[in-house]
């Protein structure tokens, strides 16, 4: 008995920390790495046996906590939070019909009378809190522990479906109302695609996306998202409405962004056609939902029926299944991206999968494929992210071969033979080699010519037969081509190669940060140039900065501010921004003099922390037309931080041990005012 007790004690203690570390991959990484599904196995094998075995109850148990999405004290994205009026929680889910008809049954024997619900399209997006004061949005709050959440205010007002202020009549002097924050498929996919050409972390799925995106500092970055809002939840001190479905309705008509797709169901069967219906239906939707959430509608009988530790005991959520198949894995190919990054990508027994044949699915990285522990020949199970990215969620084991081998993770690069590195820090591999590699060299000389880059006209086959010719090999020979080299590739004539070398001619006038962007420097994407650009003003001044002097910009963390200094470091980086110089592109910020009012603040580098009357976007514009830099993070540099209300405790923390000078909103606003 006592070693069965201690095997569960050993089970119990397993399945908090696996759970925990897997809220921690979903809310605070946003890199899932398991399913919705999978994750609610461990959750109900974990309530079944606190449930069964009561002496081994804990406070601390996922089972009665909500996953928390809050920033991190002292990360540089910190946020300031706020204390919910009333607990933020979560819903309890169910895949199952009879786990319904078990909940109809429960609210039923307590009202007496049989229920009527509301079903509504579960929303696979962030939790949010907006509360409206007097008919304007007074603050937006992420849910977070579920007792507090970060105040995204800023980036929620970027959306376009949140309105700053209500519209009609009728409304409380101040109430909350709660929803999603979700990206539509077209926008996460655009994202992705982004992110995939600047060899950045895939999102898992919009959820991921949605979460990561409000906490970005910049709301113009959150704005270019396409975020979108739901709102599905109104509370109020004043007790106005009778129904659930009474709120909804008086909540749109102040123009708030409420479902089209919700049902009033008399009784469970109803509320199963609506399910139904939805399981197929929800495929043709344009953003993501994962199921459907029932609701008492009585608002009287939902007080009565109250709340768990966890979530409402007046409303569940059912949960459709991901659609997955199971396909045997034929091959591994390793293939180099543009910045020498090794993405093994598995070859599959081609499958049907929502309406598709699925072939290959990315297996991301070695610790990806350690973690699903694969096996050369397995039968994986695969799915589609968000209905669209097939990716392996698991292996069956039953299946198993006993002679399979673990795939070997290459030693060297698959195109040039280079010995791989990895930093400690990283979950890749990379071929170091970007001088000579072919793949990575042919990479970059696309990216170099691409749109949102110098825009030069070159597709992948003009890349290919002018490395081939051995015409170009690195971004600098652009600017050396002739005529004659030009009509040397197959289908040139006159015209074409005069067009081509237009667009190079062209190119010599983008700005400077979009020539740091086209230099392909690991993890430098558009927004991280335009930083840079910003923030130095010189290519010059940026490759002579410190690791220290890099992060004071915002968007640069450690991994970036190395891959920097390591890209200026080397002497054939330094040759072709050499080359490039005299060539005539732009290494040096333009400022633009008349946006410029003073220079009042020149040379000071000022942090922001708080909130203010106006938008922190508007405090940045005075900031940089008084001559001044908007840094996000204090350090011994910064001239000094403007405070507003609730300022983030770490920054004020380090602004005082370093005796930077702290300077609050109105103290500013005279600063400026009486230049």
């Amino acid at each position: 008995m006592k070693k069965n007790t201690e095997d569960i004690a050993a089970r119990i203690e397993q399945l908090r920390n696996t759970i925990d570390e897997h809220n921690r991959r979903y809310y605070i990484d946003n890199q899932p790495v398991i399913s919705d599904f999978e994750f609610d196995i461990l959750i109900n094998e974990l309530q079944t046996l606190e449930k069964k075995y009561p002496g081994f109850k804990s406070d601390t148990s996922p089972t009665v906590r909500v996953g928390s999405d809050l920033s991190s004290s002292g990360a540089q994205n910190e946020f300031s939070q706020k204390l919910h009026k009333y607990p933020m929680l979560s819903l309890s889910n169910t895949y199952d019909k009879e786990e319904l008809i078990a909940f109809n049954e429960r609210v039923v024997k307590i009202a007496g009378v049989d229920v009527e619900y509301v079903c509504e399209l579960k929303i696979d997006g962030s939790a949010i809190s907006l509360t409206y004061h007097k008919g304007e949005l007074k603050d937006a709050v992420t849910r977070g522990d579920g007792e507090k959440g970060d105040i995204v205010t800023e980036n929620i007002l970027s959306t376009r479906s949140v309105p700053r202020f209500l519209k009609g009549y009728g409304y409380p002097d101040e109430f909350e109302i709660r929803g999603e924050i979700f990206m539509p498929w077209s926008a996460f996919d655009r994202l992705n695609k982004s992110r995939e050409e600047n060899e950045e972390q895939l999102f898992a799925n919009p959820r991921n996306a949605a979460a990561g995106s409000l906490k970005l500092l910049d709301s113009t970055l959150v704005k270019e998202r396409g975020l979108e809002a739901i709102l599905y939840h109104y509370i109020s001190d004043e007790n106005r409405f009778s129904n659930h479905s009474e709120a909804l309705e008086a909540a749109k008509s102040w123009g708030l962004p409420v479902s089209g797709y919700t049902k009033i169901c008399k009784s469970i069967e109803e509320v199963f056609n609506f399910l139904d219906l939805w399981d197929i239906e929800r495929k043709k939707l344009p953003y993501p939902t994962d199921g459907v959430v029932i609701k008492v509608n009585n608002l009287q009988l939902q007080s009565k029926l109250g709340y768990t530790a966890k979530s409402p005991r007046w409303a569940t959520a059912y949960k459709f299944k991901a659609e997955r198949a199971l396909t045997k894995l034929v091959s591994i190919d390793y293939q180099v991206g543009r910045t020498g990054a090794i993405t093994p990508v598995a070859n599959l027994e081609p499958v049907l999968l929502s309406g598709t044949i699925v072939k290959r699915a990315s297996l991301h990285n070695l610790d990806q494929i350690e973690l699903l522990d694969i096996h050369m020949n397995d039968y994986v199970y695969v799915e589609k992210g968000g209905e669209i990215i097939p990716k392996i969620t698991g292996v069956e084991l039953s299946k198993r071969d006993i002679t399979s081998q673990k795939p070997l993770f290459p030693e060297s690069c698959p195109d040039c033979g280079t010995t791989l590195t990895r930093d400690e820090s990283e979950a890749r591999h990379y071929c170091p080699n970007f001088i000579s590699c072919p793949t990575q060299l042919k990479a970059s000389l696309l990216h170099f010519c691409s749109r949102k880059a110098m825009n030069i006209l070159a597709g992948d086959a003009t890349i290919e037969q002018l490395y081939n010719k051995g015409f170009v090999r690195n971004i600098s020979d652009f600017y050396k081509l002739t005529t004659e080299e030009l009509l040397q590739l197959d289908g040139w004539k006159e015209r074409s190669a005069e067009r081509f070398l237009k667009s190079i001619s062209d190119s010599v006038s983008a700005p400077f940060h979009k020539v740091l962007f086209s230099l392909g420097i690991r993890h430098v994407g558009e927004t991280t140039a335009k930083s840079l650009a910003s923030h130095f003003e010189t290519i010059d001044n940026l490759a002579n900065a410190s690791k220290d002097e890099l992060l004071q910009v915002d968007d640069v963390g450690a991994k970036l501010a190395e891959s920097i200094c390591g890209y200026f470091a080397g002497d054939a980086s330094k040759k072709i921004i050499l080359e490039l110089k005299e060539a005539g592109l732009q290494f040096s910020q333009q400022r633009i003099a008349a946006n410029t009012k003073s220079e009042l603040l020149l040379n000071k580098i000022i942090v922001i922390s708080g909130n203010f009357s106006v938008s922190r976007d508007e405090i940045k514009k005075l900031i940089e037309e008084h001559s001044g830099k908007n840094s996000g993070s204090v350090s011994s540099k910064t001239s000094f931080l403007l405070a507003g209300e609730e300022p983030g405790p770490s920054k004020i923390q380090k602004a005082k041990s370093l005796g930077i000078k702290i300077l609050n909103e109105e103290e500013f606003m005279k600063l400026i005012e009486n230049n």
